[in-house]
């Protein structure tokens, strides 16, 4: 499924790193920063997670709340985000089907060659339930999170 700027957001429902459910719903009326990574405690996926962290009280002033998900299991989402400090959820997706919804899984290069997985991508959903903006590939990582919080800001 395509993610199109402007149209409604696809409804999920995903457990949070204790077992309690998390649906889209859940957050009705804020924005929604839904990040999508491949693994728990990975370069990457740590660089990334820890930016949302170090600008989360920003983006928190732009009435944003921030979702991670991978298809980690709920312990590895408590000892990733404990060993970081993360102050925001972290969502379990291990049948990937939050990820294909949202064009997060798929055919991707990794060192060179064609293999399947998470696609480091991030969907804005605004208060209205609607994409805002789609970022279909993330480049990198540790830069991402601040270009988002550009993006809540210009909107402001």
């Amino acid at each position: 499924m395509a993610i199109t700027e402007g149209r409604k957001a696809p409804a999920f429902e995903l457990e949070d790193a204790e077992g309690n459910p998390v649906t889209l719903e859940d957050f009705a009326g804020r924005n929604v920063i839904l990040y999508f990574y491949p693994r728990d405690d990975t370069p990457g996926c740590t660089k990334e997670a820890c930016g949302f962290r170090d600008l989360w009280r920003q983006i928190q002033k732009q009435d944003a709340v921030v979702l991670g998900v991978s298809p980690d299991t709920g312990e590895s989402h408590r000892r990733f985000a404990k060993k970081y400090k993360l102050p925001f959820t972290l969502l379990s997706d291990p049948n990937r089907k939050t990820l294909e919804k949202y064009g997060a899984w798929g055919e991707k290069l990794l060192y060179g060659r064609k293999t399947r997985g998470v696609i480091r991508s991030t969907t804005w959903i605004g208060p209205d339930g609607r994409v805002k903006k789609h970022w279909k590939r993330v480049a990198k990582a540790a830069d991402h999170p601040a270009q988002v919080l550009e993006a809540l800001r210009e909107e402001a």
